[in-house]
């Protein structure tokens, strides 16, 4: 059995479009704006690589199981 990862947002502590650390340092693209929102839309395409998790000035995003 595949487990499927995923990427979240806590959009409590999340500075959006403002910040967009995890979107411009994702190699995968996953990550788009939507509403001045940095959203995951392409979740797919993610490897896990978590550079994302280690870029966000916040935690603000975690990549779980």
């Amino acid at each position: 059995m595949v487990k499927k990862m995923s990427v979240l947002i806590d959009y409590n502590k999340c500075d959006g479009v403002e910040c967009a650390e995890c979107m411009n340092a994702c190699p995968m693209e996953v990550f788009t704006i939507e509403d001045n929102k940095i959203v995951v839309s392409n979740e797919d395409e993610c490897t896990f690589c978590m550079i994302c998790e280690d870029v966000c000035p916040k935690s603000a995003v975690k990549v779980k199981d």
